[in-house]
């Protein structure tokens, strides 16, 4: 019979043999996916919040409608966020708001410390204390269009991403960044040689300092930035995109090699900074690959894990590695079963090793977790509504998860037996 995706999870869910509901090509593209992890199956929340296995308990921290230190309030669109060490053993936040020109809130500041008046979207910054408890939170970045993921750099910034190449006062589609240490607004500077297009999110390799970029559009390019003095992107640098270099200009969407490294080589974007959405048609030229919305990204494990969205046959979304050391890709996810992967968007690497991936598919919405032999597990549920998660990381301590639930905009602090 055909089975919900609901119903998968409560036959799944009675033991690991549940995995055989796949078939025998969906559970080995799923590397043996189980409903059942690490941590045990998902406990129902008495207050209909967030489901999590047994010893795990949250927080709720900042919310939209608060009033914040700066007496603005907090925006929504809750979206990317990194976590970083703070004074005290603080946690340090900052946390992107996917807004546009239309959404009903935005980052308030004062319209000098807006890159564009029209702009609604940026960033808040949030301080949590060992205990859990929110010290302050305010605004850092503002007057940005749709702000939704990003990337940590070693420096201690967070890189906040335009989607959008709409036209306000000024253009937009860039990187912007904010230092962790902000305790106001900063002035806003789009890092324009780091490429205008639909930013979805980045990852810095600590090893070299190249910024590795995902496009989120359906046929989307993964790019590297090569600064032209490692740590300071505002001097610049060149804008290269991936090609596949036995598959020139490969669509990566379907029927696609699975845990097959292939060895790549960079095309340059000659003009990362043009007039109209025209960095990826540049690069598809030179024989990039293509890849079905690119999105969450994240280095870990020495190598640079990204999400495609809507990648596989089925459109349920892949997660690639490419390992920098010796300049391959790799597909390595791929389940082509909603019931196990549905829509990845935002991703990070626990200290323990394992990705959590935060869904933004149809429905529910889970966190999901794969371990280091590729096996599949929910850690959480939006047990609230059928919103994203987004901006899932870790403190610097390794205790405590941190991640949003994008509308109504909640910020969670999660802890428990890792």
């Amino acid at each position: 019979m055909a089975l919900s995706r609901r119903q998968f999870f409560t036959l799944a869910g009675t033991s690991a043999a549940g995995a055989v509901l796949l078939s025998p090509l969906q559970a080995f593209y799923a590397k043996k996916a189980i409903a059942i992890g690490p941590y045990g199956s998902l406990q129902p929340d008495p207050k209909g919040v967030l489901d999590l296995p047994a010893g795990f308990t949250y927080k709720r921290l900042s919310e939209t409608g608060q009033i914040m230190k700066d007496g603005y309030k907090v925006p929504g669109g809750h979206d990317g966020m990194a976590a970083f060490a703070g004074a005290n053993n603080n946690t340090i936040l900052i946390r992107n708001h996917e807004l546009h020109a239309t959404s009903s809130t935005s980052v308030g500041s004062p319209s000098t410390k807006k890159y564009d008046t029209q702009g609604k979207g940026g960033c808040t910054k949030l301080i949590v204390a060992p205990d859990r408890t929110l010290v302050s939170h305010y605004g850092v970045l503002a007057g940005t269009y749709r702000n939704c993921a990003g990337g940590l750099t070693p420096w201690g910034s967070w890189l906040s991403c335009e989607e959008s190449v709409e036209v306000g006062n000024k253009k937009h589609g860039y990187i912007f960044e904010v230092p962790s240490s902000a305790t106001t607004f900063v002035n806003p500077v789009a890092l324009t040689a780091m490429g205008r297009f639909n930013h979805e999110a980045a990852a810095v390799d600590p090893n070299t300092g190249y910024v590795y970029q995902t496009e989120d559009r359906g046929d989307s390019l993964f790019y590297r930035f090569i600064p032209s003095q490692p740590g300071k992107l505002s001097a610049g640098g060149s804008l290269y995109a991936l090609k596949i270099t036995s598959m020139p200009g490969v669509n990566t969407a379907t029927n696609f090699p699975k845990n097959t490294p292939m060895a790549v080589e960079w095309v340059l974007i000659d003009n990362p900074n043009p007039d109209n959405d025209t960095v990826r048609s540049q690069g598809q030229n030179k024989g990039a690959a293509k890849f079905a919305r690119g999105e969450g990204i994240f280095y870990g494990n020495n190598v640079i894990y990204f999400c495609c969205t809507s990648g596989g046959s089925s459109g349920d979304g892949q997660i690639w590695r490419y390992n920098p050391a010796n300049e391959t890709i790799e597909l390595y996810i791929e389940p082509n079963n909603s019931g196990v992967l549905d829509n990845p968007d935002n991703i990070v690497v626990a200290p323990n090793g394992d990705l959590f991936l935060c869904e933004d598919g149809e429905g529910t919405d889970y966190l999901v977790g794969i371990t280091a032999t590729g096996t599949l597990y929910q850690f959480a549920r939006n047990a609230l509504n059928t919103s994203e998660f987004a901006g899932v990381c870790f403190s610097p301590d390794g205790q405590t998860m941190f991640a949003n639930i994008q509308s109504p905009g909640i910020t969670f602090a999660i802890w428990g037996p890792w």
